[in-house]
């Protein structure tokens, strides 16, 4: 990307800056490369937990003091845990942005882990939980996953299983920390308005003593190919009926991946790198499932990940139809993408509308520093400068290619959610269930 110059301090913090004057504000990004799929079975949520135990402060820097003071001097600051790392993240005046950059280099050492502010924070992960346990996508999701995958870390949620949220410890809390929150474990990113040398002079005078650890060597566990359609039902009360289909599909770094984004456009619409959308409703599952009353919505989103994921596929069954109903309209949907060549029309659309989401997805200071934070956690930050070119690049045959090649029955998991107290089918074929 034009203007990013890329450093590595002496303790192994990768630094990426990127001057941009058009407004007085810093972001500053600090990413650490661990998240859930690095997560043993005992310890799921453990990189979300620590993620909330980061805002209980430190000695310098109190956590509740220090969330007045951003916003007293006009910023803001949050964090987000994902499958492939940990993130956090303060948006400044830029004459300010000197306390984002003390906090962070502060709380990557001396974060407190107190008994008693563990304590407090289990009720709250184990009810944030309980508030996505009343989602029917939740529960679906969760299912399609854990059966998708096995082995691998991506078998369980973020936010980790109830088990372990009730029976971890501190001492758990405290040696993730300490494995994984290190300068050698991070990449550090400030997108805004500042001088370079002056940035990186300053990024050095506080993060440049922090010792770096011994690398951890990431708990990961390579999937198996999957050697057949799996299969799972969740039955509870609800008054809507859903879909899910999960495709194994390919790392953001493989050109599959970007061939497969540019399938998704057509047969649901794009979604942009920020999460902006654009209209579906001349994509081909929305005529074929919404027009037809056959379901009242229908998405797909292939996820940026550092090993193999999902494509997935989700509708909203209309009441009064069936699942099985809907399922069938879909496979033929998929089928017909299969054996035909979509349209020029189609692809030019696909690029045109990826031109338009990235402009609007990447078009503030926090969403290009996060991006760039992002890519180079999985590849490089170059990823991110390609993302158009390597869209552009999908042609006729590439996308028809990915199609035959992913979206098989023997690729992939479905799931259907079957209210117990409305719409919906009463019966479920099992063959090929392997739950």
């Amino acid at each position: 990307m034009a203007g990013v110059t890329r450093h590595v301090l002496n303790n192994g913090l990768t630094v990426l800056l990127k001057e941009q004057h058009s407004s007085p504000v810093i972001s500053w990004w600090v990413l650490y490369r661990i998240g859930s799929r690095n997560e043993r079975t005992g310890q799921t949520g453990v990189s979300h937990w620590v993620e909330h135990m980061m805002f209980k402060g430190t000695e310098q820097f109190p956590g509740g003091e220090l969330d007045k003071a951003i916003s007293r001097l006009g910023g803001s600051w949050n964090a987000q845990t994902s499958m492939d790392y940990t993130a956090y993240y303060e948006t400044m005046p830029a004459d300010q942005i000197d306390l984002a950059l003390r906090l962070e280099a502060d709380r990557m050492m001396n974060t407190r882990f107190l008994e008693d502010e563990v304590a407090s924070e289990r009720t709250v992960i184990i009810s944030e939980r309980q508030g996505a346990e009343n989602s029917p996508m939740f529960w679906l999701g969760e299912e399609v996953r854990a059966a998708a995958f096995r082995v691998h870390g991506y078998h369980h949620e973020i936010i980790g299983d109830m088990s372990d949220l009730e029976t971890m410890t501190r001492d758990d809390l405290y040696n993730h920390y300490r494995r994984h929150y290190m300068p050698n474990n991070a990449i550090a990113v400030a997108v805004g308005d500042f001088k370079t040398e002056e940035m990186l002079k300053r990024i050095e005078e506080l993060y440049g003593s922090i010792p770096s650890g011994e690398k951890p060597n990431l708990f990961v566990r390579p999937e198996p190919e999957q050697m057949g359609e799996r299969r799972v039902v969740v039955e509870r009360p609800h008054n809507t009926a859903f879909l899910e289909m999960g495709f194994r599909a390919p790392a953001a770094t493989d050109d599959d991946w970007f061939k497969l984004a540019i399938l998704n456009s057509v047969l649901t619409g794009p979604s942009g790198l920020g999460g902006g959308s654009i209209d579906n409703k001349t994509s081909r599952l929305y005529k074929a499932l919404v027009e037809t009353e056959l379901a009242v919505d229908v998405d797909g989103s292939l996820m940026t990940s550092i090993d193999p994921y999902l494509y997935d596929l989700v509708a909203v069954v209309r009441d009064g139809q069936s699942l099985e109903a809907v399922e069938a309209a879909l496979n033929e949907q998929l089928e017909r993408v299969q054996n035909e060549n979509i349209t020029q029309k189609e692809l030019d659309k696909a690029h045109k509308q990826a031109r338009a989401l990235f402009a609007y997805s990447t078009e503030r200071v926090t969403s290009q520093a996060f991006w760039l934070a992002f890519a180079e956690n999985f590849d490089s930050y170059t990823w991110f400068d390609q993302y158009i070119a390597r869209l552009e690049a999908v042609t006729i045959e590439d996308v028809r290619e990915v199609a035959q090649k992913y979206l098989r029955p023997q690729n992939r998991t479905v799931g259907w959610f079957v209210p117990t107290n409305g719409n919906g089918s009463d019966e479920y074929d099992d063959e090929g269930d392997e739950e």
